[in-house]
């Protein structure tokens, strides 16, 4: 028997125009919340809901449309305002049927203590950027919406938009809000944001189609691309129009009117047997995504990548040479056109969940390592045409008179000599470092004994140890990559193709480094090489 709150919604949807499959089943689970099952097969191109957009809770719909109009308000912040809104009336507001479906905030770590990010998110992905949203999001409450409180009318209650309240609504829009169309912008979206996550498990679609169009698949769309996640995420608005796809229209007349001439429909897009759950996608998410913006993690999910900070990369740099070095060298990468991955004022570099780190994390560490006259030579000849792996080709084969093919591409075979896997597998230990004292194994049991009443704690543990054991698989990419650069000791042997003459530069070039003396402001001592502490200041 459907639950009292599952009831009071399933009325208000028939009064909104809202309507949906018979054989949709809707659980209501205490723990867990609402899920969606089939009672009978569903077969792909099945519509199973039709939803006016009309019903839809967004800034154009909702009942504080002038009042934030009138304050310039628009986005997820003005969203937020018109959420907080429709909540504050209560029952006269047109949405109290769905909103009294909703929780007051989902368990992201946008809502949770500093404490609690602290202790529970120490050396992940997270820790930075949550507490940065933390204070951003104060300021837009502080800088926005307090303001508009104090000038709206009398009736409106300050209580209700409050900073906490502000930030429930933001946990609520993150995880469950949908990119509409142009006209309406993003919105929530009753009865869609039902269907639960599963990665790479797409059973159910959405799109928009004018009342009286007979559904097209639009499978087959330049428009269609089930790799895009359908949510919208909170964490950065600007970036909202190219990670986050529209709920798909079949026409683009609809998108750019004023008018409420569209429905969303829901259509299956492969078969999901009877009893079974039906899943939407938010995309190919890794667990740190999926914490930050819906408050949930997956075991074992194939989309997890571990950052490696640009910042971190120099400060082993810094440990073997001088802060002039460093500087030099990353100077040199940067003639190249590379560069990290960039976040507001961080660079990073990914590692995927295979342990495989970045082509442009190989490439620095590989030019931090070369001797100084072939970095002197490859600096004096890049011209700002030049490709990468044309420079470094170039430079390389002229050194040890190979013949290099212009049109060649670097290999990650190629950067992969002893001393850069003897980088990679430091920079490992490095970032291990940032999680504090418990090892990974520790880690794992604490899982293991954790149940998923604990949210918090779970989710946050199956972070930590998703992102350790990608820091063991890079330890044995980097392992592995040095046994093979130590077994070439006959490169007259290697095959006469593209691969074979990556290796044979990289093993010239590794013999060429073993033989000349370190740089000036380097030392020894019987642990290997270190820096000078007097020599070797951290950049500035």
């Amino acid at each position: 028997m459907a639950s009292r709150r599952l009831r009071a919604f399933k009325r208000w949807m028939k009064s909104h125009g809202v309507e949906y499959s018979d054989t949709l089943d809707f659980i209501d689970c205490p723990e867990q919340g609402i899920s969606v099952r089939t009672l009978s097969d569903l077969h792909e191109g099945d519509v199973v809901a039709t939803i006016p957009k009309t019903a839809c809770l967004t800034i154009k719909t909702s009942g504080a449309w002038e009042l934030i109009d009138s304050a310039g308000l628009d986005g997820l912040l003005g969203l937020s305002v018109a959420l907080m809104y429709e909540k504050s009336l209560g029952q006269d507001s047109p949405w109290a049927g769905y909103l009294q479906l909703l929780p007051r905030q989902e368990c992201l770590p946008l809502v949770w203590t500093l404490g609690e990010v602290d202790s529970l998110l120490s050396g992940t992905e997270l820790h930075k950027a949550i507490k940065e949203d933390k204070t951003l999001m104060y300021e837009d409450w502080k800088e926005n919406i307090l303001p508009l409180v104090y000038s709206a009318p009398e009736s409106l209650d300050p209580s209700s938009f409050s900073v906490e309240e502000y930030f429930a609504a933001r946990s609520l829009i993150s995880s469950r809000s949908f990119m509409i169309d142009e006209h309406h912008g993003s919105g929530m979206v009753p009865l869609a944001d039902l269907f639960n996550h599963k990665t790479g498990a797409e059973d159910v679609h959405f799109t928009s189609v004018s009342p009286n169009q007979e559904y097209e698949d639009d499978a087959d769309s330049e428009n269609s691309d089930k790799s895009e996640p359908s949510k919208i995420s909170d964490h950065d608005e600007r970036a909202s129009s190219s990670e986050n796809s529209y709920i798909h229209s079949d026409s683009d007349h609809s998108s750019m009117s004023g008018e409420d001439t569209m429905m969303l429909q829901m259509i299956m897009v492969r078969e999901v047997k009877s009893g079974d759950e039906v899943f939407n996608t938010y995309g190919s998410l890794g667990n740190a995504a999926l914490l930050h913006r819906y408050g949930f993690t997956e075991p074992n999910n194939p989309f997890d990548i571990v950052n490696v900070d640009l910042e971190l990369v120099l400060k082993w740099g810094c440990s073997l040479f001088s802060s002039r070095y460093c500087r030099s060298r990353l100077s040199l990468w940067r003639k190249l056109d590379l560069s990290g991955c960039a976040s507001e004022d961080s660079e990073y570099f990914e590692i995927s969940s295979d342990g495989e780190p970045e082509m442009e994390l190989l490439t620095l560490l590989y030019i931090m390592l070369l001797p100084d006259d072939t970095c002197h030579k490859l600096d004096m000849t890049i011209c700002t045409s030049d490709k990468v792996s044309r420079n470094i080709g170039m430079i390389l084969s002229e050194k040890h008179d190979i013949t290099w093919d212009t049109s060649s591409e670097i290999s990650k075979e190629f950067l992969l000599t002893e001393k850069v896997c003897g980088a990679l597998l430091t920079l490992a230990d490095i970032r291990e470092s940032c999680y504090g004292l418990k090892s990974v194994d520790e880690d794992m049991e604490a899982l293991k004994g954790c149940c998923m009443k604990e949210r918090k704690l779970y989710h946050s543990l199956v972070l930590r140890t998703s992102e350790r054991r990608i820091l063991e698989k890079l330890r044995t990419y980097a392992t592995e990559g040095a046994s093979r650069s130590r077994t070439l000791q006959n490169i007259s042997e290697l095959p006469q193709d593209r691969f074979g003459l990556f290796l044979r530069i990289s093993h010239l070039d590794h013999v060429s480094e073993s033989k000349q003396q370190p740089p000036s402001d380097m030392v020894h001592n019987d642990c290997g090489v270190l820096g000078n502490e007097q020599n070797s200041p951290m950049i500035e």
